[in-house]
């Protein structure tokens, strides 16, 4: 398993930022426990999840709407999972 370099990690962090500060602490608290063991395929996932609009990514974190549509893949569905575990 490849480790993401320091400059991988500070360029996922900067697009987790969030407007919502709900959405921002469940994503940090994600990246706090699960960083260090993201692999590529992970950081597409999130990429991808973090392209979603805030008040939607919200409903999905706090499980009041699934995912939908081109964020409805194994990979998001696993790390949704785990966001909304902590």
């Amino acid at each position: 398993m490849r480790t993401l370099t320091q400059l991988e990690r500070a360029r996922l962090r900067w697009r987790a930022r969030r407007g919502m500060l709900e959405n921002d602490l469940m994503v940090t608290r994600f990246l706090d426990e699960y960083e260090v063991g993201l692999t590529d395929v992970d950081v597409s996932a999130l990429t991808c999840l973090f392209e979603m609009d805030d008040t939607e990514l919200l409903d999905v974190l706090l499980a009041t709407k699934e995912v939908e549509g081109k964020y409805d893949t194994p990979d998001i569905r696993r790390l949704v999972a785990l966001m909304r575990a902590l």
